[in-house]
C-alpha cells in the first residue's frame, strides 16, 4: 500500500503529475492516495522530491507469521538487490532464522505461468492476447479500460499462481506471506504481502541480521531453479519463436501509457496478435526495486545470483494448481455533476485564443478532467495555474485600484511619489501634487444618504481621470481626499490643472440631480524644486494649502506658501 506522510509532504503536486489512474486526491492542502483507485505502479515514489510516499505492506500480519513458527515466506528473486551484499543462501537463512518454516523463491510460479502460455501460444484460435504477469496492467485495465477485458490472457500473476501451488501443496490453513514488488491480486490468496524494507525491519525485530547468516544453506532449499521460464512467467521458448517467419506477431510494449492507443486498435477491430505488455521494464525496474539509475546493477546481480537451469521440470505434477485467473470489470466512475463542472470550467476560464488551458500544471491532462475531479473531491483550484495566476493578477489590480472611483490607491501613489521625485533630482525638471478635499460631504451623506454620496465618488474619479494627462497620476488618498501627481509640472502649471478639476467637480451636483453648488472641493497646491535642498513632504505641504483653501472659503484653489515649495520625500 502507498501512503503520503502528511508530515513530510508539501502539496508540490509531483505525484499527481506522474500518477496515470487518478488516484492521488487535493483536498485543501492535504494530499492523499485514494486506495481504491491506486494501481501500485509506483512512479510517485521517485516523483516525490521530499520522499514523502512510502510503500508499506502487512508487517504486523508477516511478523506473526514468523512467530507461529509454521508459516511459508515467497521471497521474490528480486530480494538480492535490496539486500546485497548478502547472498541468496543468507537471505534464505535468515527467513528461516526468523521463524519461517518453509522459503520458496518465487519461481514455481513463473513455471506455472510460463507453461500456460505455451498452451495458449499453441493454440491458433485467440487474436488480440494481452500479457496478464504483471499486476500493475491487469488492475489500470480493470479501473480504467474495461473494454481491454476480454483480451486479457486467462492466466494469473506468478505470485499468486505460486500462492495456489502452496495452499495446495501445503494445506489451505498454513500462513502465507508474499515479500516482493508485484503481490498477488486474488482475494484471501495471501496472509500478509510486504516490501522488502518491509522484510528488513521483520529481521530486525526478530533479531536476525542476513549478512551474518551462514554461506550455505542450512535446510534443504526449495526448489530454485527454472526449467521453462524468464523472471515474470513468460516462457523461453516463446521468446525464441519471436521473429521467426510465420510465426504470429509479438508486441513488446513498456508502460501504461499505451493503454489508450490500445483500447482503441482493439475497439477498431484490429488484430494485434500477442502484447507483451507490462507497466515497467520489468520486476526489476519497478520503483518500489529501486533508482531507475541502478536498474542494470539491479540486472546484473539477479543474474549473477541465479542457478543454472533444470534439464527437466521443477514443478511437482502431483500438486494440482489452478493458474487460470478472471478479471473484474470495476465500475466506471459515477456521473459528475455537470453544473459543478461547468462552475469550476468557468471559474478556470480560457487562455487568450479562447480555447481550454488544458496546460497540465494541476497533474490532469485536461481542464475537464480537472474540473470533473474537483467535483469529486478530489481536486482544488489551489492547484490550477491559470485560476491562481488570474487570482494574483486580480489581487495585485486590487492592490492598486480603488474599486469604488477606479483611481490608484495611496499605495500606488506612495511608490510613484518617490520615483518621480528621484527622477526630478535627475533631470532637473519640477514635480507637482494637487491634494483635494470635497466641501461639506459629511453633510451630503446625511442628506442624501451614502448610495448617492458613493455616487458622487464614482463621478469624482472620472472627473479626475478626465481632467489629468496620461502621464499623470489621480489617487485616492482616502475618503474623500484625493491627489493628483504631476509630473514635469511646476507650481503654477499645476495651480491650471487644479482650477480645471474645481470647476469640472462643481458639475458634479446637477449631473447627478443635485442642488448646485452641493459638490464642490478645496483644492491645495505644492511642488518639489530639485534645486532647492528639502523641507518638508511634498504631500504635507500641499495638505497644508488644502487647509488654507478650506480656510478661505472652500471651493478654491490655494498654492503652496513660499517656503513650503522646496520639497521632497
Amino acid at each position: 500500500m502507498f501512503a503520503i506522510e502528511p508530515e513530510a509532504c508539501v502539496a508540490c503536486l509531483a505525484c499527481l503529475r506522474v500518477c496515470p489512474a487518478d488516484a492521488i486526491a487535493v483536498e485543501e492542502a492535504v494530499v492523499r492516495i485514494v486506495d481504491e483507485s491506486c494501481v501500485r505502479c509506483g512512479l510517485c515514489l521517485p516523483a516525490c522530491p521530499h520522499d514523502a510516499i512510502s510503500a508499506r505492506g502487512e508487517l504486523g500480519l508477516a511478523v506473526a507469521a514468523a512467530v507461529r513458527g509454521d508459516g511459508i515466506l515467497i521471497l521474490s528473486p528480486e530480494a538480492v538487490t535490496h539486500f546485497f551484499p548478502a547472498t541468496p543462501e543468507q537471505l534464505v537463512n535468515a527467513a528461516y532464522a526468523a521463524g519461517f518454516r518453509w522459503v520458496t523463491r518465487g519461481v514455481i510460479g513463473d513455471e506455472l505461468v510460463a507453461e500456460k502460455y505455451i498452451e495458449l501460444w499453441d493454440d491458433p484460435s485467440w487474436g488480440t492476447l494481452i500479457r496478464s504477469t504483471d499486476v500493475v496492467v491487469v488492475q489500470a485495465v480493470e479501473r480504467e479500460y474495461p473494454e481491454l477485458v476480454p483480451y486479457l490472457a486467462p492466466v494469473t500473476t506468478p505470485a499468486e499462481a505460486e500462492a495456489r501451488y502452496l495452499r495446495a501443496q501445503h494445506g489451505p490453513d498454513v500462513p502465507l506471506v508474499y515479500a516482493g514488488v508485484a503481490p498477488p491480486l486474488g482475494k484471501d490468496v495471501l496472509d500478509a504481502a510486504i516490501t522488502f524494507a518491509d522484510l528488513g525491519e521483520l529481521f530486525q525485530r526478530r533479531g536476525v541480521d542476513p549478512s551474518a547468516q551462514p554461506d550455505t544453506f542450512v535446510r534443504l532449499p526449495e526448489e530454485r531453479r527454472r526449467y521453462l521460464s524468464l523472471a515474470g512467467g513468460m516462457p523461453l521458448a516463446l521468446l525464441a519463436e519471436v521473429g521467426k517467419p510465420g510465426v504470429r506477431r509479438v508486441r513488446t510494449i513498456r508502460g501504461l501509457e499505451a493503454l489508450p492507443a490500445i483500447a482503441r486498435a482493439v475497439q477498431g477491430g484490429q488484430d494485434l496478435g500477442f502484447v507483451d505488455l507490462l507497466s515497467h521494464e520489468g520486476t526489476l525496474d519497478h520503483p518500489i526495486a529501486g533508482p531507475k539509475a541502478d536498474l542494470f546493477w539491479r540486472r546484473s546481480v539477479v543474474e549473477a545470483s541465479e542457478p543454472p537451469r533444470s534439464r527437466f521440470p521443477v514443478v511437482d505434477a502431483g500438486v494440482v494448481a489452478s493458474v487460470g485467473a478472471t478479471f473484474e470489470i470495476h465500475p466506471r466512475r459515477p456521473p459528475v455533476n455537470e453544473a459543478f463542472v461547468a462552475t469550476v470550467l468557468t471559474a478556470i476560464g480560457t487562455g487568450p485564443n479562447g480555447r481550454a488551458w488544458d496546460c497540465r500544471a494541476c497533474g490532469f491532462p485536461t481542464c475537464r478532467r480537472f474540473a470533473e475531479a474537483a467535483s469529486e473531491g478530489r481536486a482544488t483550484l489551489l492547484q490550477c495555474t491559470p485560476y491562481q495566476v488570474r487570482r494574483a493578477d486580480e489581487a495585485q489590480r486590487q492592490a492598486a485600484v480603488d474599486s469604488l472611483t477606479g483611481l490608484a490607491t495611496y499605495r500606488v501613489l506612495r511608490d510613484r511619489l518617490a520615483a518621480e521625485i528621484e527622477r526630478s533630482k535627475r533631470s532637473g525638471e519640477r514635480v507637482s501634487v494637487v491634494f483635494l478635499d470635497l466641501d461639506r460631504f459629511k453633510g451630503l451623506n446625511d442628506r442624501w444618504g451614502h448610495e448617492t454620496g458613493n455616487r458622487v465618488l464614482e463621478q469624482v474619479g472620472r472627473e479626475l481621470q478626465g481632467g489629468v494627462r496620461g502621464s499623470d497620476l489621480a489617487a485616492r488618498y482616502g475618503g474623500d481626499e484625493f491627489v493628483v501627481l504631476l509630473p514635469r509640472t511646476d507650481l503654477g502649471g499645476g495651480q491650471r490643472v487644479a482650477e480645471t478639476i474645481r470647476r469640472r467637480l462643481e458639475g458634479i451636483g446637477p449631473a447627478l440631480g443635485l442642488p448646485e453648488g452641493s459638490v464642490t472641493a478645496s483644492l491645495g497646491v505644492a511642488e518639489h524644486d530639485p534645486a532647492l535642498p528639502a523641507a518638508a513632504d511634498l504631500i504635507e505641504a500641499a495638505d497644508r494649502a488644502l487647509y488654507a483653501a478650506k480656510t478661505a472659503g472652500r471651493n478654491v484653489v490655494a498654492p503652496a506658501e513660499a517656503g513650503d515649495d522646496d520639497q521632497s520625500t
